[in-house]
């Protein structure tokens, strides 16, 4: 437990709370001394002459003062916090008086005043300091009787700086949670999140996502300063409460609520440059028209300018902006939090942003002698999105950098006369033969996202009996957005000689959907001898539904109504352009589910868990709608035995075991019943009409399926606990082993008796094995200074254990298509009984003294690429990664705070794929890197996938590096705290990996493949401020 994390909360917090509570007292005081007067002076005035001050600090057992810790006269409200340096002043009734002394992660002290006037007081580790609050899913539990494997991540371990994704605050702070970015610090793209490897081949891959249990929250309601910790629920005996949606884990997400005491205030704001930290190595104009000297390059390819595309397409003056204000407080009954944010995020592409603001209020009451609970939150979120430089999947527009020359320029006139340079674009932007120029789409085209996203919630709970809460709590989620696009008359696809013949084209097209969640639940505690019992039921239901609508136009003969009036397009009438497309679309699904769990301790030293969820989903077939997800796990204290008395050097060890049944339901609504699709048209002749009407005809698009059902996953889990030398060094060590049946996938059937060619059904199996540490580790802990070091590993292995059986059959599932030129296929390919993410293709075997690629054929000759057959190539790589590492270091002086984060992960591999295409000296006259006329230069034939462009993606990165003060503030200022801090995010990367950045997608699959369309990596500077008043 560290103990310094928890100090300036408690300081700002109880310090106005507690300054409150002594003015009231003064006011007490006051209003009784008029009512009572004459009759109470004399008893009155003892009083006051029998008043003690105590002066005195506080230090743990090392002398390290603890600022923020509470001294409380016992049985009274009476009480204050130690001041930075860890010292107080208390004045209490008489020397009978009892000072309650606690520390968070520190054994509590009471000390009888006596004739002291001045203490000094060190308080101990709590060598029982396991209560640290958990969530489990439907309840808490306190740390120690946590039976299965739970990883918690504070609000103070958070990664700082920017973040365009609450997930990227516990990026590297769980072991066995990977949180990938492939698209780089994009506002308008999201994180691939994994945990524990690959669990299957068509279901979701991704955690559920829990927020103020709301079972699928979204993400867009959330902003860094209002979470209050995230809570992974990693094993199968921890996630199976959530049935069919824990196959991949469960990240429970708590925010912020008000509490007790005077209101406070806080305000936050930092702001955020993006830096490009490397870009690919292409000719630039004069090393292209050195290859044009050499006689490599026709000099008709000189086209007179030199550009850096590259350059030109970043927002160099890009600045992103975020503020919070917070107001909050609250009465012995009641308490509130309310939270008003904005944000402007600017990308390092231009024409790519996304402005948003939004307010989160709480509100949590009691009553009926504290029986009755009510708690309630609101959340909007309203953003508007640039997407025009998003690109193809967010990607950009940096794609266009390798079909760039570089001696063409950006801008220029309209010319088609021969001999000289020849310029179709006529809108004063150079328009390339093969290929597109973004900035003239930037100038022509518009491409908008507005969304609105709300969320609402209510929970009441009441206290039947001692120990009998009955609860219920009922959210919505409301999710649209509205998207626009427009090209003016002059952008080049517009264009007269074009298939819109000069024409303006729009389309709109929005989306809705919304989910409804009631879960009443029943929770029953009691305690007898030495034992603790509690039992919670519950019943779950929730109904999705998703809406959508789009329409286009074309035949715009001006920009006047754009697509605001898209009655005004001629398109409608004239057939020659390209007819109009509406499309709608609704599905929706529902979840009911009935839920038991009981959990019972022994001597606060051995504890049971076991938990059943029975849970039906519309979206599997009749005959399997319900499926049962039971889960059980023990733990056993083992430092609380006497036989672990004499080792000393163990503070706290604790041994867990759990075994759990999880589904995946994340598939497509209707996959097992018939629906049905529009086919052609035919004539109907009715009488007395004057001609054919025509009907449309409607048939079956997929075979239906009975029996379709869940994807299972066994998990086992087992755990060790730990803390030595004082709980010096803490940490969680997991093993685990998990199986996924009956993964669906659509496998092919003859024709009859089936409708269509294909079925989604149950077949194949998943493999998955792996180990997990935590560590923390404090350094040094003496005087002013602290050090603590926190380390997270994992290492796993995924395999395709099964793929087909007597009935379906299929011999591999391929992905992560290279693309063109040379229709190169796909980089891997899955197959039963291997690991899966295998690279399989050619392998290398040198080149012929002309240049021409060489390969091993599968009879141990080589061949050249013209030889080659499928059957010549092999499993040459992998590119999902066996070890994942993070190491964080915090060190503290007085108000100044330092952290130093880096991240890795290892052993895999990368397919370069830049380097196939824009490596290769064949691909002239197009652009090529400066590597394809150096260390690639014998190359002269069409570029070839083999094992020749993989590499090694082992890296190390510089995560983050943010420094920070907090200010000590004057007892009587209106500012009870402020702090000021600077971040940078990636700053370094250490690897060998030759391409743009070894963090490449490695989730899922098809991982390992360095994308050639790519979005720029990124430095992100921060500087920011927090205060409270």
């Amino acid at each position: 437990m560290k103990k310094e994390k928890p100090i300036k909360e408690v300081f700002l917090r109880d310090n106005t709370f507690l300054h409150r509570k002594k003015q009231n007292g003064k006011i007490a005081i006051l209003i009784g001394f008029l009512l009572f007067g004459l009759t109470q002076s004399k008893a009155f005035a003892t009083y006051q002459q029998n008043k003690t001050t105590i002066t005195g600090s506080v230090t743990d057992i090392d002398g390290v003062p603890l600022p923020g810790a509470s001294v409380v006269e016992k049985n009274t409200k009476n009480g204050v916090v130690t001041d930075f340096d860890g010292n107080f002043s208390i004045t209490v009734a008489n020397q009978n008086a009892i000072l309650v002394i606690s520390y968070i992660g520190l054994k509590t002290t009471e000390i009888t005043v006596g004739s002291k006037t001045s203490i000094t007081v060190q308080l101990e580790e709590d060598t029982q300091k396991l209560d640290e609050v958990v969530l489990i899913g439907y309840g808490t539990q306190q740390r120690k009787a946590v039976s299965t494997a739970v990883t918690k991540v504070d609000a103070e371990d958070f990664n700082q700086g920017v973040v365009t994704n609450a997930l990227d605050l516990i990026q590297g702070k769980v072991a066995g949670l990977q949180i990938t970015r492939a698209g780089g610090n994009n506002p308008n793209s999201g994180v691939s999140i994994q945990l524990r490897g690959v669990t299957s081949i068509s279901g979701s891959g991704s955690p559920l996502i829990v927020i103020d249990g709301i079972p699928g929250g979204n993400l867009d309601l959330l902003q860094q300063n209002d979470i209050e910790s995230f809570d992974v629920l990693k094993d199968g005996a921890a996630a199976a409460i959530y049935g069919t949606r824990g196959t991949n884990g469960v990240i429970l997400i708590t925010t912020k609520r008000g509490e007790k005491g005077q209101n406070t205030f806080n305000y936050s704001t930092y702001l955020a440059r993006d830096y490009v930290n490397g870009k690919p190595d292409f000719l630039n104009a004069e090393q292209f028209r050195g290859l044009i000297a050499e006689g490599k390059i026709s000099a008709t390819n000189d086209l007179g300018a030199s550009t850096d595309i590259f350059d030109e397409l970043v927002n160099k003056t890009n600045l992103t902006q975020y503020h919070n204000f917070v107001a909050a407080g609250g009465s012995e009954a009641s308490s509130f939090r309310a939270s008003l944010y904005y944000r402007d995020a600017q990308s390092i592409a231009i024409e790519n942003g996304r402005e948003e603001f939004g307010v989160r209020g709480s509100f949590n009451s009691t009553g009926l002698d504290e029986k009755l609970t009510f708690a309630s939150s609101v959340v909007v979120n309203i953003n508007d999105a640039n997407l025009l430089g998003y690109g193809d999947q967010g990607r950009g527009q940096f794609g266009i950098v390798t079909d760039w020359n570089p001696t063409a320029p950006i801008r220029a006139p309209y010319n088609n006369t021969p001999g000289e340079f020849q310029n179709p674009g006529r809108n004063g932007f150079y328009q390339p033969e093969n290929g597109y120029n973004p900035f003239s789409e930037y100038a022509f085209r518009e491409n908008q996202r507005k969304q609105l996203t709300f969320s609402g919630d209510v929970k009441l709970g009441y206290e039947f009996m001692p120990g009998l809460i009955g609860s219920v709590f009922a959210s919505y989620q409301r999710n649209s957005w509205d998207d626009r696009v427009y090209r003016s008359t002059k952008d080049w696809n517009q264009r007269f000689d074009g298939e819109y013949k000069g024409t303006g084209y729009a389309f709109k097209g929005n989306h809705l959907d919304f989910t409804k969640t009631f879960e009443p639940t029943l929770n029953y505690k009691t305690e007898f001898e030495n034992s603790t019992l509690e039992v919670l039921g519950g019943y779950s239901y929730q109904y999705s539904t998703e809406e959508r609508y789009s329409i286009d136009m074309s035949g715009f003969t001006g920009d006047g109504f754009k697509d605001w009036n898209l009655g005004a397009g001629n398109a409608r009438t004239d057939i020659t352009l390209p007819r109009p497309n509406a499309t709608s679309f609704k599905e929706d699904n529902t979840l009911i589910a009935y839920f038991t769990r009981v959990s019972y301790s022994f001597q606060d030293r051995y504890f049971l868990q076991a938990s059943m969820r029975q849970e039906g989903s519309s979206r599997f077939g009749k005959n399997n709608k319900w499926a049962n997800f039971p889960a059980v796990s023990g733990a056993w204290a083992v430092s609380d035995e006497a036989f672990m008395e004499n080792a000393d050097f163990v503070t706290s060890l604790k041994l867990r075991v759990g075994y759990g049944v999880t589904g995946n339901q994340g598939i497509p609504n209707y996959q097992s019943i018939v629906t049905l699709g529009t086919g052609g048209k035919y004539p109907v002749f009715p009488e007395g009409g004057n001609g054919a009407v025509y009907y449309q005809t409607y048939g079956p698009i997929k075979n239906p399926n009975p029996d379709l059902k869940w994807e299972t996953k066994k998990e086992f889990n087992v755990g060790l606990d730990f803390g030595l030398f004082s709980n010096r060094l803490t940490g969680a060590l997991d093993v685990y082993s998990r199986k996924t049946e009956d993964l669906l996938l659509n496998y092919d059937v003859p024709q009859p008796p089936f409708v269509q060619p294909r079925i989604f059904t149950n077949v194949g199996n998943i493999s998955n094995k792996g180990v997990e540490l935590a560590l923390t580790y404090r350094v040094i802990n003496k005087g002013d200074f602290t050090w603590t070091t926190d380390f997270t590993g994992s290492y796993q292995e995924n395999e395709l254990t099964k793929l087909s059986n007597q009935v379906f059959t299929v011999s591999d599932i391929r992905g992560g298509n290279i693309g063109n030129p040379g229709n190169l296929g796909d980089a891997i390919v899955n197959v039963e009984g291997s690991p899966i993410g295998n690279f399989y293709g050619k392998r290398f075997a040198g080149f012929t003294v002309d240049g021409k690629w060489l390969f091993h054929k599968a009879d141990g000759t080589i061949g050249r690429a013209s030889d080659m057959v499928d059957a010549d190539k092999a499993i040459i790589g992998n590119g999902l990664p066996k070890y994942y590492a993070s190491l964080s270091n915090t060190f503290k002086y007085k108000g100044l705070d330092l952290t130093v984060f880096f991240r890795g992960k290892f052993k895999y591999d990368i397919l370069n794929t830049v380097d196939i295409f824009y490596g290769n000296p064949f691909t002239l006259p197009g652009n090529i890197l400066n590597s394809a006329v150096g260390k690639f230069s014998q190359i002269n034939e069409a570029a070839q996938y083999s094992d020749y462009y993989l590499e090694s993606g082992d890296f190390i990165k510089l995560d983050n590096i943010t420094l920070g003060y907090n200010f000590k503030m004057p007892e009587k200022s209106l500012i009870t705290g402020m702090r000021i801090f600077g971040s940078a995010r990636n700053l370094a990367t250490f690897t060998g990996y030759t391409g743009r950045d070894p963090e490449v997608q490695d989730t899922g699959l098809y991982p390992g493949i360095d994308d050639r369309n790519f979005y720029p990596r990124t430095v992100s500077v921060t500087a920011g401020v927090n205060i409270n008043f």
